[in-house]
């Protein structure tokens, strides 16, 4: 069982290039309604507008690369592999492309699509999803492999059942709006967040606060866990 668990959100994701809904600044948020491209009422409502919208965002990070925060992750789970779980929000492919392995997607993946009648996931990489069949069933009743707002996120399960082994939590680049991370940090009890923006009240639940950007930090928070497992 992991001794480690490293959960990130978009700030992990945002020195890429990456862009997501709560950026204050060229947000998603200046050009979608959230609820109407990433909810199961949104999707019932608009099927085509939702779909249009997951490959726009397929399309926009063919091009990004992941960053020295994504690479720093890749590393420390490279050398010790049974101690690391690493866990993200995110549903880019910056992680794998980093080198990482092993790792747990909680949101789903844009690099993947889910057929609707047979449930079967499979890689789309970076290209549209009009007029793409399931390669198992043959039904073009596919659709985006990302959980939206009203559906179950399964894997949630995997990452309660590390939580309850782990002994050093680290938090990269989300906010705690989605998950609970400060209940997560007294939980374990020791525990690191990294993030740019300072929440009082979250934030005293970690033993360690870096305000920093994710790239910046990447070096001390290899440092913290290098210690930990020594």
């Amino acid at each position: 069982m992991a001794k480690v668990m490293i959960l990130s959100g978009a700030g992990l994701s945002a020195e890429s290039g990456i862009r997501t809904f709560r950026e204050s600044e060229d947000g998603l948020w200046e050009e979608y309604d959230v609820m109407e491209v990433c909810s199961v009422q949104g999707f019932a409502a608009d099927r085509q507008k939702v779909l249009d919208f997951y490959d726009k965002r397929r399309s926009d990070i063919e091009f990004k690369e992941p960053n020295e925060a994504h690479k720093m992750i890749a590393r420390v789970k490279a050398r010790h592999p049974e101690d690391i779980v690493v866990i993200t929000q995110n549903v880019d492919d910056m992680l794998e492309r980093a080198g990482c392995e092993d790792l747990i997607h909680l949101h789903g993946t844009l690099t993947d699509l889910r057929c609707e009648d047979c449930g079967h996931v499979f890689r789309i990489g970076y290209d549209t999803q009009r007029g793409v069949v399931c390669p198992r069933c043959e039904s073009d009743n596919v659709r985006h492999n990302v959980v939206m707002f009203g559906e179950m996120a399964p894997r949630y399960e995997d990452m309660i059942y590390h939580l309850n082994e782990t002994e050093l939590l680290i938090v990269i680049g989300t906010s705690g709006h989605v998950i609970d991370t400060a209940y997560y940090a007294q939980v374990v009890g020791n525990s690191v967040l990294n993030n740019i923006d300072v929440d009082e009240y979250h934030d005293a639940a970690f033993t360690k606060c870096i305000y920093e950007p994710a790239t910046q930090a990447a070096a001390q928070i290899e440092e913290i866990i290098e210690d930990f497992l020594a």
